[in-house]
């Protein structure tokens, strides 16, 4: 229950977030300091429900749905803003609906879940990259700094940014350019965390072509 109740906390601090951004240069450097708490939130509720032994087959799901709720707010929230390309939004709940809809045949068909022991991940590389905890780190630090550096230039670019000297356009750009950098990294290990997810549980997508009988061999 508590690691559930950290989910939905995380889901309408998001909103507050959002809010904020859309006020006065200090409010806005809030919202910069409490994206890195949203991120953080989504560790914290897996820990706690394995630390509490709680997990549960509603709580993965939960998860993973809050996961999807906080990235897509943020991204279509910084696309919106100008300082984020459109196709990263697109790329992100493109891969979110095809994942999480094979996720879902899973679950319904055969009571797997995305991790845990009713895993519907096969192979050991699948496991690797999605739940493993190095995957999860690196893709979970990817997400917090271009989320901050998203965030922090629309902070400092806002016509109401007090006049700071160290705050030049050569900095800024510079800024951007690394922010870019690390946005694409993101994109990268969420497209090499939700293929494998695909190719792993493609015969719950085309039970009617693969015999169930394939199934067990892979």
């Amino acid at each position: 229950m508590a690691a559930n109740i950290i989910t939905l906390g995380r889901i309408i601090l998001v909103f507050v977030v959002i809010i904020l951004f859309q006020l006065g240069f200090y409010p806005r450097l809030l919202a910069v300091v409490l994206t890195a708490l949203v991120i953080y939130l989504d560790s914290l509720d897996g820990y706690v429900a394995r630390k509490l032994e709680v997990a549960s087959e509603f709580g993965a799901l939960f998860d993973i749905t809050g996961d999807r709720i906080v990235e897509h707010i943020y991204l279509i929230f910084y696309s919106a803003t100008g300082i984020l390309t459109f196709w990263v939004p697109i790329i992100f709940i493109t891969r979110s609906f095809l994942v999480d809809t094979l996720r879902s045949v899973a679950f319904t068909k055969e009571g797997k879940t995305p991790f845990g022991n009713h895993t519907m991940m096969k192979s050991r590389l699948t496991r690797f990259l999605t739940a493993s905890r190095f995957s999860r780190a690196i893709y979970g630090t990817s997400k917090v700094i271009a989320f901050i550096l998203l965030g922090g230039l629309l902070v400092f670019r806002a016509d109401s940014t007090p006049s700071l000297s160290w705050l030049s356009s050569p900095v800024l750009n510079l800024l951007a350019l690394i922010t870019q950098v690390v946005v694409w990294i993101m994109v990268a290990f969420n497209l090499i965390r939700g293929i494998p997810v695909l190719i792993d549980g493609r015969f719950y997508l085309l039970d009617k072509y693969f015999p169930r009988s394939l199934k067990s061999e892979n």
